[in-house]
C-alpha cells in the first residue's frame, strides 16, 4: 500500500468526485445489507417461525415486527408480497448506486494514467540526449508502454477496492455481530490466520514482476534493433543469431511470467478455500448455539447470517486479489517512478535572458566537457564571427560533434563558457537559444507525417507557400510535384518512402523554412552517393547564403572555401587557419587532405 500516495498527486484535484464515490459506495453497501436483511422476515412468515419479542431492538427485529404487523392486518401473502416488493426495491437501489460509484470512478482512473503518461512524455522530452545514448531505447518504450499498462491494470484498481470494500466488510460485519455476538467473535479467530497466508504468498510476487519488466525491455530493445537493422541482418545472413537472441529472451520472460502466474492465480482459490472452511466451523459453532438453546440465535436468522458471511468473501477475495497486483504493480511503479525522478540537468534560470537576434560572435572560453570520467573536450577557445564559415575536421571520436552539440545546449559544458553576443548559453531561454540555430545532421530525421508536416516542424504557422519556398531553395520541390500527393505524400516511418538525398534535401528544406541565423552541418553530405551529393551540396551553398554556419565534414572537399578551418585531435584544437594556411604547414590538415587525394 505505500505506493498508493505516489499516485495520489494525480487525483488530489478530484477530491469532491472521490467524495462522492465513497458516499455512493456507502448507499450500495446500504441497500446491499438491507435486501439481505428482509430475508428473515420473509423465511419467519413462510415457515412459521416464532416471531421476537416486542421489546427487540436493531433493524433486524424492527423489520421483522413491522412483517408481524402486516401479517396481522393484511395476512401472510400481503405480508410476502411487501416483503418481496421491498427486496426487489432495495436491490435496484444498491445496483444503481454501484453503477453511479463506476461511471465516476472510471473517468478518475483513465485520468491518472493519462496524467502518467503525459509526464513520462513529457519527462522524454526534457530530459538531454545524453541520457538516451546511456539507456536502451527498448527499455524506456516498456516503461513508458508496459509499465504504465501494469500500474493502470494493478495498482490503480486499489483505488476502488480500498474505497469500497472496506465499507462492505466492516458494515457485514458489524451487522453480523448484532445479529450473533458469539458467532461472530468465533469467527475472528480464523480471519486472521487466513489473512496471514494470503499475505506470504502476494510478497514474493514483487521480484519476479520487476524481472519480468526488464526482460521485457531488453526484448522491446531486441525487436527495435531487428527491424531498424534489417538490412545488415539479412545482408551478413545474421537471421540466426538474432533468431536465438530473441528466443532466449522470449522463453526467459515466458518462466518468469509463469513463476508469477502461478502464484497470482493460488489468491483467488486459496482464499475461497479458506472461506469455505471458515463457513463449515462456524456452521458447527452456529448449530450447536441454536440446538443448546442458550442462544436467540434462530434457523432464519443463521440462513442470513451465513449469507452475509458470504457477502463479505467476495470483498476480501477483491482485497486479497488487489494486494497480488499491488505486489506485481509495484515494480513497475517503481520503473515508472525511476524514469520520472531522473534529474534534468538542462535547465533554464529562473529569470532567463531572452537573446536578440545574433548580431555579433559565438565565443567558446576555455571550455572543457567531460563524459562520465572521461574527457571529451580539453581547454576549447574559439571564436566565430557573425557571416563567417568555420569548418571542424578531425578523426572520429576528436570531439568534433560535441563540441558544436554545446552550442544548443544538448550538453552543458564542465567548466569555461560558451556566450552568444556576450550572453552565456546557460543563462538564455533555451527556446529562444535554439530558436536562433539551424541542425541539419549526418543521418536526416523525418517524422511519420507529411512531407508538408516535416518541412514545417517546429515552425507553427507557415503557409503552404512558404514551405513550398523553402523546398525550392533546397532542390527538393521538383521531386515532390511529382508524387501523387505532393505535399501531403507520408514519408513513412523515418522517411523509408525516400531515397537517401530526397530525406536529406527535406531537412535542409526544414532548416531553410525555420531562417536560423545560426546554422550547424554536422556531416550532411557523408552519407550520400556521387549524384546526390551534388545537389545536396548545391541545397546546402543557398542555406549557408547570408547565414554563420559551423561545418563538421570528413570529405574535405566541401569546406575547402571555409573562412576558418579547425582541426581538432582527442579533444583539442591541434590546428587552425584557411585551407592554404594549413597546407602550407604541412601538418595534420595537410595529412588528411592527401589521405583523400584533395590536392
Amino acid at each position: 500500500m505505500k505506493n498508493i500516495p505516489k499516485l495520489w498527486r494525480y487525483v488530489k484535484d478530484q477530491k469532491s468526485k472521490l467524495l462522492l464515490y465513497f458516499i455512493c459506495s456507502l448507499l450500495y453497501t446500504f441497500f446491499a445489507l438491507f435486501s439481505f436483511t428482509l430475508i428473515i422476515p420473509v423465511l419467519q412468515t413462510i415457515f412459521e417461525v416464532q416471531s421476537l419479542p416486542r421489546d427487540a431492538s436493531g433493524l433486524v427485529a424492527r423489520l421483522t415486527l413491522f412483517i408481524d404487523e402486516i401479517v396481522a392486518a393484511e395476512g401472510k401473502k400481503a405480508a410476502l408480497t411487501y416483503s418481496i416488493l421491498l427486496v426487489l426495491v432495495s436491490t435496484i437501489l444498491k445496483n444503481l448506486f454501484l453503477y453511479l460509484s463506476l461511471r465516476i470512478l472510471n473517468p478518475l482512473r483513465n485520468n491518472v494514467i493519462r496524467k502518467l503518461r503525459q509526464d513520462m512524455f513529457n519527462k522524454s522530452l526534457a530530459l538531454p540526449i545524453g541520457y538516451f545514448t546511456e539507456e536502451k531505447k527498448g527499455d524506456l518504450i516498456s516503461r513508458m508502454t508496459n509499465d504504465v499498462s501494469e500500474v493502470e491494470s494493478s495498482i490503480m484498481g486499489v483505488i476502488e477496492t480500498v474505497l469500497r470494500e472496506p465499507v462492505t466488510i466492516v458494515s457485514v460485519l458489524v451487522t453480523m455481530f448484532i445479529m450473533s455476538p458469539q458467532l461472530t467473535l468465533f469467527m475472528f479467530i480464523f480471519l486472521p490466520l487466513a489473512g496471514l497466508i494470503i499475505g506470504r504468498v502476494g510478497k514474493s510476487l514483487k521480484k519476479p514482476s520487476n524481472a519480468a519488466q526488464e526482460q521485457l525491455g531488453d526484448m522491446l530493445g531486441t525487436i527495435d534493433e531487428t527491424l531498424v537493422g534489417m538490412r545488415v541482418v539479412k545482408a551478413f545472413n545474421a537471421e540466426s543469431h538474432q533468431k536465438s537472441k530473441f528466443t532466449l529472451l522470449n522463453n526467459d520472460l515466458f518462466r518468469i511470467k509463469n513463476k508469477i502466474s502461478f502464484r497470482r492465480d493460488a489468491g483467488s482459490p486459496m482464499s475461497e478455500t479458506l472461506g469455505v472452511i471458515v463457513v463449515c466451523i462456524i456452521l458447527w459453532y452456529g448449530g450447536q448455539l441454536i440446538f443448546s438453546g442458550d442462544s436467540s440465535l434462530t434457523g432464519p436468522v443463521f440462513i442470513t447470517y451465513i449469507a452475509f458471511f458470504y457477502q463479505i468473501i467476495n470483498p476480501l477475495k477483491n482485497l486479497s486479489g488487489v494486494f497480488y497486483n499491488m505486489q506485481k504493480g509495484a515494480a513497475a511503479l517503481e520503473r515508472v517512478e525511476s524514469f520520472l525522478a531522473t534529474p534534468v540537468t538542462i535547465v533554464e534560470r529562473e529569470n532567463p535572458v531572452i537573446i536578440p537576434e545574433f548580431s555579433r560572435e559565438i565565443v567558446f572560453e576555455n571550455v572543457n566537457f567531460f563524459y562520465g570520467e572521461k574527457q571529451i573536450l580539453k581547454d576549447i577557445n574559439l571564436r566565430i564571427p557573425k557571416g563567417k564559415t568555420v569548418a571542424l575536421v578531425g578523426a572520429s571520436g576528436s570531439g568534433k560533434s560535441t563540441l558544436v552539440d554545446l552550442i544548443p545546449r544538448f550538453h552543458d559544458v564542465s567548466s569555461g563558457k560558451i556566450t552568444i553576443d556576450g550572453v552565456d548559453v546557460k543563462d538564455a531561454k533555451l527556446f529562444e537559444l535554439r530558436k536562433q540555430i539551424g541542425v541539419v545532421s549526418q543521418e536526416p530525421i523525418l517524422f511519420n507525417d507529411t512531407i508538408a508536416n516535416n518541412i514545417a516542424l517546429g515552425t507553427g504557422g507557415k503557409t503552404p507557400g512558404q514551405i513550398d519556398a523553402a523546398a525550392q531553395i533546397a532542390n527538393a520541390a521538383r521531386f515532390i510535384h511529382q508524387k501523387d500527393n505532393g505535399y501531403n505524400s507520408n514519408v513513412g516511418e523515418r522517411g523509408s518512402k525516400l531515397s537517401g538525398g530526397e530525406r536529406q534535401r527535406i531537412t535542409i528544406a526544414r532548416a531553410i523554412l525555420k531562417n536560423p541565423p545560426i546554422l550547424i552541418l554536422d556531416e550532411a553530405t557523408s552519407a550520400l552517393d556521387t549524384e546526390s551529393e551534388k545537389i545536396v551540396q548545391e541545397s546546402i551553398n543557398e542555406l549557408m547564403k547570408n547565414r554563420t554556419s559551423i561545418v563538421i565534414a570528413h570529405r574535405l572537399s566541401t569546406i575547402y572555401s571555409a573562412d576558418e578551418i579547425i582541426v581538432m585531435q582527442q579533444g583539442s584544437i591541434v590546428e587552425r587557419g584557411t585551407h592554404q594556411q594549413l597546407m602550407d604547414l604541412e601538418g595534420t590538415y595537410y595529412r588528411l587532405v592527401q589521405m583523400q587525394e584533395l590536392r
